[in-house]
């Protein structure tokens, strides 16, 4: 009676795994082998600077090329949008309404964007590529329009 395909299985997969184990260990000796025919690196070696751009390098930079920053002028995250300058009342057409789901899409002609808004903050009864009047307010995730008519 022959021997079951699964034992056979068991062997081989015991087999790679000795295999790779064997070739691990013979790679780690070989970079062993490596370091100790370079010799030990000295701490003048293992330095590493920083240059004028921000670059790790080997070699000493030129204190000549420092650029010195002010802490003041460093800004973290992005800088505020200045909204005063806009006109309130905005221009565009209507880029995508859906009335089943309650929302829609405007092109703002000013600012050239798509701007949010929501079935309850249009006015008039409005249709894609309806020119149409709104105002921009910042909504919970950005932009959105309110008090959208159309024009006539």
């Amino acid at each position: 009676m022959a021997k079951s395909q699964e034992s056979y299985n068991k062997k081989e997969k015991e087999k790679k795994r000795l295999k790779k184990k064997r070739e691990k260990a013979e790679r780690r000796e070989q970079r062993k082998l490596e370091k100790a025919e370079s010799g030990p690196l000295s701490f003048e070696d293992q330095i590493s600077y920083v240059d004028e751009n921000g670059n790790l390098t080997s070699e000493k930079p030129d204190p000549t090329k420092r650029i010195e920053v002010k802490a003041e002028d460093i800004v973290l995250g992005a800088s505020p949008r200045d909204n005063s300058t806009m006109d309130p009342n905005r221009r565009g057409k209507v880029k995508f309404i859906n009335d089943d789901k309650g929302y829609g899409f405007l092109y703002d002609a000013a600012s050239e964007e798509s701007v949010f808004v929501h079935i309850n903050n249009i006015v008039d009864n409005v249709r894609e590529g309806d020119k149409v009047t709104f105002q921009i307010e910042m909504g919970p995730k950005g932009p959105s329009a309110v008090n959208v008519q159309l024009v006539k």
